[in-house]
């Protein structure tokens, strides 16, 4: 059937795809730039970000665990940014309106580093941030 939808026309997956990915937002070092790749302006600093299943200090840095929720009214998008990881951009979620604005997943951290939660909210950019401490092994360091 998509085979058909695509051969008659109808159905672009290159199309749709091309849409979703924004490869100069991947590709940003720090807030700045990810900022304008994403086509905001500096972010306002926000108490209404939860951090939640986010631990103060991850065994393994492979498999970090990350929960954010935001309470700000209109959340369209939730982003994850990395402050060392050698590409800061870990990943965007859109959030439908009327949906939850409740994201969780799993990032890769090199090494301890602040993660933060940006949200884009009724146009406006918002952002809080929490301190992971990557350990060797889960020793501490």
């Amino acid at each position: 059937m998509l085979a058909l939808l695509a051969a008659a026309g109808w159905l672009k997956p290159d199309a749709a795809h091309a849409q979703a990915w924004n490869k100069a937002a991947f590709e940003t070092h720090d807030m700045a730039e990810t900022m304008k790749a994403l086509g905001g302006a500096e972010p306002a600093q926000s108490k209404d970000i939860v951090f939640f299943q986010t631990p103060d200090i991850a065994e393994n840095g492979a498999v970090v665990p990350i929960g954010i929720a935001s309470n700000i009214p209109k959340t369209d998008s939730i982003a994850i940014l990395i402050e060392k990881n050698p590409n800061m951009l870990a990943a965007t979620f859109d959030i439908p309106a009327g949906t939850e604005p409740t994201i969780s997943t799993r990032v890769k951290m090199g090494q301890t580093s602040n993660i933060y939660a940006l949200v884009k909210a009724d146009g406006k950019y918002y952002v809080a941030s929490k301190e992971v401490k990557v350990t060797l092994g889960g020793c501490g360091g």
